[in-house]
């Protein structure tokens, strides 16, 4: 996952100093919001002279064209515009730019659909836009699963309230760019902040309920939909590779994954009218409970000397909640 550093959110250090420290540890872009503030493109100017990192500039405004022509000609890599000042303006071209949409938590993911065309990515704002420090709001985790899911060609940027622990849930949940400012430039040298954002976990705020996949949102089959056919298919159409089995109170049963079933192929190989589902099944499968923190979920997996992929996620009785899928912390890091 990117890191966008929010120049603004930095007051104790000179524009040119912050820009060079934050270069020095490799940030990604740098993150600059503009309310309809001129000024604003003569620090673009102005970084633009001294980095090559890409510009990432939030424009807030109901008349975005006015500064086309100064970010054309300042070549600004990303702009973003926000959904809710637009009063109706929609974007369909003339900018040489990345676009992107800017959604505040209380707007529907909706709002993207008309411009789709036109953007090549959300940018999810998790708290009061402007408020510095917020804590961020866990609705747009599922804002995130079902954007994914309505545009999956389209990226997804988060801005507000990310800290350590916000970053590993984004990560895991494919999200491209993190806009950071205040847990970047408090409490600790931009270096560490920075390392923990991309590596490590701090302490939780955060259960596994809040993001993970629902079961609406999971591969599941209950007790009468266990033919080969049907395995394969729920494999297939969720692309996790494998899928749970439930009993009829929904408890957990089991799962199968995609080396469980190429295990049975492997053993009738010989003979195909000996494969069986049931020999196919992990009846004791790692799962984790619904109501554990972050940091608890991780120091189970540190526990295994396996690659965990996937992980059920049960309540307090056994029965399916979900599941968390750790295959995007690859992909988003690329």
């Amino acid at each position: 996952m990117k890191i966008s550093a929010s120049v603004y959110s930095s007051k104790d250090s000179p524009l040119q100093e912050l820009i060079e420290d934050l270069d020095q540890h490799g940030i990604d872009y740098f993150h600059i919001d503009c309310r309809d503030d001129e000024r604003v493109f003569d620090d673009i100017e102005k970084i633009k002279q001294w980095s090559s990192t890409p510009i990432d500039l939030h424009l807030i405004t109901s008349n975005p064209e006015q500064y086309f022509d100064r970010i054309n000609a300042l070549k600004v890599e990303l702009v973003t515009l926000q959904f809710e000042d637009l009063n109706g303006y929609q974007y369909r071209g003339g900018l040489q730019s990345k676009m992107g949409l800017s959604l505040v938590s209380s707007t529907d993911i909706s709002a993207f659909e008309q411009g789709a065309n036109y953007y090549e990515f959300v940018l999810f704002m998790a708290t009061t836009p402007g408020e510095s420090g917020g804590q961020f709001d866990k609705i747009n985790f599922r804002k995130i699963r079902e954007f994914k899911r309505q545009f999956p060609g389209k990226a997804i940027h988060v801005d507000g309230g990310v800290n350590a622990e916000v970053s590993f849930v984004l990560r895991s949940m494919g999200v491209g760019s993190s806009v950071v400012g205040s847990y970047l430039f408090k409490n600790m040298p931009v270096g560490a902040a920075l390392l923990n954002l991309k590596t490590h976990e701090i302490e939780s705020q955060y259960l596994v309920k809040d993001f993970m996949r629902t079961r609406e949102e999971s591969p599941l089959l209950g007790p009468n939909a266990r033919s080969l056919k049907e395995v394969l298919q729920s494999i297939e159409d969720f692309k996790l590779g494998f899928t749970m089995l439930e009993s009829t109170d929904h408890s957990l049963e089991g799962i199968i994954s995609n080396a469980d079933l190429r295990r049975e192929v492997l053993r009738t190989v010989d003979s195909h009218s000996e494969i069986s589902v049931g020999g196919m099944v992990n009846r004791n499968p790692i799962s984790i409970q619904e109501n554990i923190t972050v940091k608890a979920m991780l120091q189970k997996i540190k526990t295994f000397d396996f690659p965990i992929n996937y992980l059920p996620v049960v309540d307090a009785q056994g029965k399916v909640k979900g599941v968390v899928s750790f295959l995007n912390l690859v992909k988003g890091e690329l």
